[in-house]
Formats: structure tokens, sequence, C-alpha cells
């Protein structure tokens, strides 16, 4: 199973909840990276939703699970991935690193509207 995670908000290294602490001593953080999409402030956290746009950019982190299975099961109920109406759905994207290459790495997609929703213009959670 693939190993890499990427994450844009509340999972990023600095954050306080149960997912962030879990990444912070079952992965090792590989570097900032970034990927293609747009974000948007659901609440409190981000969604990143997918765009065809090579000028939309979402900026985050990427990390290696050391037990990708054991910490996505975890993740995946953390991001509401099971509900009947998925908050979140993981998928695969590239995803590249400051110096440019780029790796395959499971990304959360936010998996409802956001015509109603505040869009982060810059990519970045932080600069929200």
């Amino acid at each position: 199973m693939q190993p890499h995670l990427f994450v844009y908000g509340t999972l990023m290294r600095g954050y306080d909840n149960p997912a962030a602490k879990l990444l912070s001593r079952d992965a090792t953080f590989c570097g900032e990276a970034r990927c293609r999409g747009r974000l948007y402030l659901v609440t409190y956290y981000p969604g990143l939703v997918l765009s065809d746009d090579a000028s939309d950019i979402v900026f985050g982190e990427l990390f290696c699970l050391h037990t990708p299975e054991a910490a996505l099961a975890v993740l995946d109920d953390y991001e509401g991935c099971a509900l009947p109406q998925p908050r979140y759905l993981r998928q695969l994207l590239p995803v590249t690193l400051e110096e440019g290459s780029v790796v395959e790495a499971w990304t959360y997609i936010y998996n409802r509207p956001v015509a109603k929703l505040k869009r982060i213009a810059s990519g970045r959670f932080t600069e929200r």
C-alpha cells in the first residue's frame, strides 16, 4: 500500500487533535509539498477539491506513514470517509515536493458542495 499522505489543514504539524498526533508519532515528515486543487474553508478546517486549472495549487505537507493500512483506517474514520454521505474521499494524487520531485500520495478530497464556502485563494490553510 502507498505509504505517502499529503495533508493541507488540521493534520499538519503543530495542530493539536487526535489525527495530527497520530501522524506525529506514526509517520515521518518528508517535507513541504503541493498539489493541484482549490482550497475552501469549511468551518475551522479546510476542504480540497480537484481542479483542472494548473494555476490552482494547494500547499501542505507530505508524510510517510510507518503502518499505512492501520494509520489510514484511523484517519479515514476521523475524516468521515465512512459516513452515508462521506465528508471526504481518500484518493491518490500526484504531489510535488519543494525540490521538484513528484510522488503519488493519499489525499483527502472534500466531498460536499463548496458554492457557499469561502475559497482560500492562496491555497495555504495557514493564510485563511
